[in-house]
Formats: C-alpha cells, sequence, structure tokens
C-alpha cells in the first residue's frame, strides 16, 4: 500500500552544525534561554535534547549558584543519556561528570534508592539520575523546601498530566509552588495520547518555551532526505500478513501489539518465535549479548535480532547493554519489542518502524517514528508502518474499530502537519501591502492581541491540533458529516475554550482563526505561476494574495483524513466505516441549525425541492436533519409560549 504521507527534505545540513561551544541548531537555542527558572523543551527524538539539558544544567550549577541537578527519565534504560560526556573537547566551559554511584537507572529495588536520594540531598553531589517512579517515591518522604536551590529536568515530560491523580503532575505543582527549585522540561510529543493537558494554564504561562519542530530538525539533516508514513491493512490475524511488511534487508524496530489489545494473540512469545521462524532458523543465541543470529531462508544471509519482548531481567539487561554500545549498522538488524524501545531509545541506523496494532496515542505514534528519525550515513529514507486490522462488519467491536482507524489516519495527517514548514500568517491591510519571504497575508485575519495568544500561536499550534483531532466530536464530524462552517466556527472554538479556559472569547477567534488558516493552508496544494502563488482549496485554484478569513472559513481543515481513509481502504470496509459513523452522529445544535440556515434556503433556491433526509450526499441529509430541528425547536417554543 502506497504512503500516505511521503515529505522530501533539503539536507541542509543546518541541524547537524555546531558552533564554537559544540552546541547544535536547537540546543544553542534552548541554551540562550539558561536563566529561565521554568524552561519547557519541545523538539523531536534525536535533535539533542539531553545534551542541551547538560550545558544548562552546568551554567546554573556553576554560574548561577544552584547546587544541585536532578535529572528524572521514565525507564532505566533511558539513563544512560545522561552519563558522563565530555563537552570541554567541543568548546564548551566545563565537562558534565555525574557521579556512578548517584545515577540511580540501575537494577535494584526502589527503597533503597529512595535513601541515595535522600543522601543526595544532604551531601556536596551535585547531579543524581533517576526514574520518575524513584522521583515519585522520594518526593513522599520529603518536604519541598529540600528541592531549594536545585535543577528539577524532567525527562519525556508528556507523562505529567495536570488529572488530580498524576503524582508526576502533582508533585511538579507542589514543588513549583513550595520551593525555590528551577525546571527544566523535555518532551519531543508535548500533547498526552489522551484528553488530560499536561498542566493547567496558570501553570503552564510561567514556563519559558523552546520550540524546535520536525521540519527543521529534517531539513537540516545531512543523510536522511525523506520520510515516508504507511498504513496496510490484514484480515484475520496479523502473523499471517507481517512477511508482507517486514523488509530484513532494511534495519527495523517492530512493535508487536499489547497483550490486552484485540490484536494480540495473547501468547506474546509464540508471536515472536512466529515471526522468526518466518525469517529463518535461529544458529543460536550469543551468550554474552542475547543476540540472536538468524539464517535468513530466501539467501542464508546471517541477521541479528534482539528480543526485547524477553522479560526475564537478566536476558534483557544483557540485551540492552549492547544495544547500547552499537557502533556500526552491521551489528545489529532487527529489534523486536513491545513495551520498549519507543521513546528515548537510540538506534541511529533504524530505517523502519513498523508497529502492529492500533495507536490511539498521537504521543505514542510520534514517539515509535522517532526511532528512525535519526540522522544516519547508512540511509537516505525513513520508513513508519502501522500494520492494522480491517474492521468486520460482523464484529460486535466494529464501531471501536473504526474510531481505532480514524484515530490512526488522523494521528498521520497531524504527523504530515508537523512535518512541514511553518508559514507565518498576517493581516493584509491593502492591496499593497506584500508579504515577506516565509509569509502569507490574509484579508481580515485577527492578529494575536495578548501576550498569551501570541505564545499559543508561536509554540502550541501542533498540540492544539492534537487535541482537536484526538475530540471525539470532531472524529464523528470530519468524513462529510457536518458542513466546514459548523466545524471552524462551532465545534473548534469549544475545544479551544476547553483546553485555554483563561481565554477570552476575542482571544478564542485568534487562535480559531490561525489554527484553521495555517491547517488549510497546509493541507492545500500550492503552486507558483511566474510571480504569483496559488492554492488549492475547495477543487480551485486561488490566488494567495487574495485570499480572505471568509473564504478559508469555508473549508473543512481536517478533509485529508477522510480522503485518506477513502484510498487507503476497501469500498466494502469504507462503507462499514461510513454506517458506523452514521450510527454514532452527533446531535445538532442551535449554533449548526443557525449557520445552515442559510444554505437550506440557497439549496432550496437552486434545486427548487427541499434537502432529503434520505440523500446520498451527508450534507444535504444534514441539511433535512436541520429543518426537521428547526421545526421541533419552533413547536416547543410555542408550547412554552
Amino acid at each position: 500500500m502506497p504512503n500516505i504521507v511521503e515529505v522530501t527534505y533539503a539536507q541542509t545540513g543546518q541541524s547537524s552544525k555546531v558552533n564554537k561551544f559544540g552546541m547544535r541548531e536547537m540546543q544553542e537555542r534552548a541554551y540562550e534561554h539558561r536563566d529561565s527558572q521554568y524552561l519547557l523543551l519541545k523538539a523531536p527524538p534525536a535533535s539533542g535534547k539531553s545534551r542541551a539539558l547538560m550545558f544548562v544544567a552546568l551554567d546554573k550549577l556553576i554560574n548561577q549558584g544552584l547546587k544541585k541537578v536532578i535529572v528524572a527519565v521514565p525507564e532505566k534504560s533511558i539513563g544512560g543519556s545522561f552519563s558522563q560526556t565530555n563537552l570541554k573537547k567541543f568548546g564548551f566551559y566545563a565537562d558534565w561528570e555525574p557521579n556512578p554511584l548517584y545515577n540511580l537507572c540501575t537494577p535494584g529495588g526502589e527503597k533503597s534508592k529512595v535513601q541515595v536520594f535522600k543522601n543526595f540531598l544532604d551531601n556536596d553531589e551535585r547531579i543524581l539520575i533517576c526514574t520518575h517512579a524513584t522521583l515519585r517515591f522520594a518526593f513522599e518522604e520529603l518536604e519541598e523546601t529540600k528541592f531549594n536551590n536545585s535543577l528539577l529536568a524532567i525527562d519525556e515530560f508528556h507523562h505529567v498530566s495536570a488529572e488530580g491523580d498524576n503524582k508526576l503532575g502533582v508533585l511538579l505543582r507542589s514543588i513549583m509552588q513550595k520551593s525555590s527549585a528551577h525546571i527544566v522540561a523535555m518532551t519531543g510529543s508535548y500533547f498526552r495520547g489522551d484528553s488530560v493537558p499536561v498542566l493547567e494554564p496558570e501553570d503552564e504561562s510561567k514556563f519559558t518555551k523552546v520550540t524546535y519542530n520536525y521540519y527543521e530538525q529534517l531539513n537540516g539533516y545531512t543523510y536522511l532526505k525523506s520520510l515516508g508514513i504507511g498504513y496496510h491493512f490484514y484480515q484475520r490475524r496479523y502473523t499471517s500478513a507481517i512477511m508482507e511488511v517486514l523488509d530484513t534487508d532494511k534495519k527495523t524496530i517492530l512493535h508487536i501489539p499489547n497483550v490486552n489489545s484485540g490484536e494480540s494473540t495473547k501468547e506474546k512469545h509464540q508471536e515472536v518465535d512466529f515471526i522468526l521462524d518466518a525469517i529463518g532458523d535461529v544458529t543460536h543465541q550469543d551468550n554474552d549479548t542475547g543476540i540472536l543470529f538468524v539464517k535468513r531462508h530466501k539467501d542464508g544471509k546471517i541477521l541479528k535480532i534482539a528480543d526485547l519482548v524477553d522479560d526475564r531481567p537478566k536476558e534483557r539487561d544483557r540485551i540492552v547493554g549492547y544495544l547500547r554500545n552499537i557502533k556500526s549498522p552491521d551489528e545489529l538488524d532487527l529489534i523486536i519489542a513491545l513495551g520498549m524501545a519507543k521513546e528515548g531509545f537510540d538506534w541511529p541506523y533504524c530505517e523502519h518502524a513498523l508497529t502492529v496494532g492500533y495507536r490511539g496515542s498521537l504521543t505514542e505514534i510520534i514517539q515509535i517514528i522517532g526511532r528512525c528519525t535519526r540522522d544516519s550515513s547508512n540511509k537516505t529514507h525513513a520508513q513508519f508502518t502501522n500494520l492494522i486490522a480491517q474492521p468486520d462488519a460482523a464484529d460486535d467491536l466494529v464501531k471501536l474499530s473504526v474510531n481505532n482507524m480514524l484515530k490512526a489516519i488522523t494521528a498521520s495527517l497531524l504527523m504530515e502537519q508537523v512535518l512541514a514548514p511553518n508559514f507565518k500568517f498576517k493581516t493584509k491591510l491593502s492591496d499593497d501591502d506584500e508579504a515577506k519571504p516565509g509569509e502569507i497575508k490574509i484579508r481580515g485575519l485577527k492578529e494575536p492581541s495578548s501576550k498569551r495568544v501570541k505564545e499559543i500561536i508561536e509554540s502550541d499550534l501542533n498540540d492544539l491540533k492534537a487535541t482537536i483531532l484526538q475530540d471525539d466530536t470532531m472524529l464523528k464530524a470530519m468524513p462529510g458529516n457536518v458542513d466546514p462552517e459548523v466545524i471552524n466556527k462551532v465545534l473548534i472554538p469549544k475545544i479551544i475554550q476547553i483546553k485555554y479556559p483563561d481565554l477570552t472569547v476575542e482571544e478564542v477567534e485568534e487562535v480559531r482563526q490561525h489554527i484553521v488558516v495555517d491547517s488549510v493552508v497546509k493541507n492545500g496544494e500550492i503552486k507558483e505561476t511566474g510571480d504569483k502563488r496559488f492554492i488549492r482549496m475547495a477543487g480551485q485554484f486561488v490566488n494567495i494574495d487574495d485570499l480572505h478569513i471568509d473564504l478559508i472559513d469555508r473549508i473543512n481543515p481536517f478533509q485529508d483524513a477522510f480522503e485518506i481513509l477513502s484510498k487507503s481502504v476497501t469500498a466494502q470496509v469504507l462503507k462499514v466505516i461510513q454506517e458506523t459513523i452514521e450510527a454514532t452522529r452527533i446531535q445538532m445544535t442551535e449554533e449548526e441549525a443557525i449557520l445552515l440556515w442559510p444554505k437550506i434556503k440557497e439549496f432550496v433556491e437552486s434545486k427548487r425541492v427541499q434537502p432529503n433526509i434520505h440523500s446520498s450526499d451527508p450534507l444535504e441529509r444534514r441539511m433535512a436533519e436541520a429543518i426537521i430541528f428547526l421545526k421541533e425547536q419552533k413547536r416547543k417554543m410555542k408550547q412554552n409560549g
């Protein structure tokens, strides 16, 4: 099946270049804000967040008077990213030299680690590395003031949540409110997989945000030129289709489904054995490293395979130790994993991230894609493939399957937006008001009226798109069930208001316009003729100089999601999806009915008939429902009148 997203980059080498201190572009951007008490660093996998933290942390220890640095990572295997690093040889003024005794990302019980953590706060050691879990357990036994004059760095920050029972979120808020601690939060995907915000708006507004986007990262690579994102559908069991998409000539990370998911056979070790047998014959397992040597069926080539599904601690520690020290492409061909090797895992030679099963979490998808988007001389193309089950009309779980599929396709749509260059959108004041390079001027567009709105537009548009695209109402509205103006002027503002309750009505409208404009333009095909640029909208090309916000509001900003879906599945499956969406149709609101009324009048005038409730056109059916709704509202008013 062809890719639904295929992006090619310029290979400028910019994101890999270093300055006089040995800092790459993103790290230099973070270091410029080293004096901020609260710093939020949003940057893709492989952009060098670990080292960016080292630069900032050392400056806080040496030049800003802080006494301690605590680095917290979600799992032990990521702790290796913060081990001793020689920075002086690249031009920086100090080295990162944590004492190995205070690296708590090692085997052992939490009780002893908590005691080491408490000892650290009372002695002269300066750097401690631990897991999120160790930090939480230690925090339960400490007063917040023990974190005074310390820097707390939280890696993979999307694990934090504003929800009351999220202990990491509670810990963070308490430390911010009751201590003088500095905080550096780092993440490759600031939006969570669910709809719960990472921070409450009042806490989030205290952070200085440094954003380095996927486009800047990938466009600035030296070797990697293109990225593809595709879906492959299977029927019955995934094991029957796995070899259709697993190319063992490509360095691959294969994530098999979670045992609790519908795609799993519930026998994870048997699934690994099946995959190994389909590839070839296992000749032996290395006693020191745990790596499997497999003689490939098709040509007898020996492949080196790491089995991370094997969860016996000693076996896994051996393999993880080997993976940390890989220095060339020849040392490994395939990793088979379940929960591991998603975030913070570094295998630069990986060309293909192959994931089995629906991933409802956008965060998880973006983390997995990040495993294959490191720049490496052995590849010019990186590929993410999701092998997912086709929904079956006879299946009781068809609604869940359809919803999951829509989420998976939606995740691709978001990735396509994340991977595209950013435009700056400004208000066009007159015919002579010409746009600068990288700018698009639009008549009627509202400019940000506050610092808060400006920050959201500059740093949070992709996070906001993720929230919109995961919203159940939006998922049901997306396949043409709802008029684009209703999506843009009713549904999207409601989602913005929930995500940012501190915004005024006017500020919500400013954010709404920018997110709709950004999405429509990024989804539109742009072509240049002479010195003019045209963008395809609703099937026709429009001069970019003539764009008006009213025109843009008539376009569904996320229409691509359903168009992608219709191209990627069979007509029968598409029929099942449409019927399922029909069954879960959103309810009519008064706002939607009022917005539809002029369109209904236009329809009646041009067709000389009323919209038909049984029409094959979903918009015509929706207009018919609006008439029924308005009649019912009128009847109720008379009753109450």
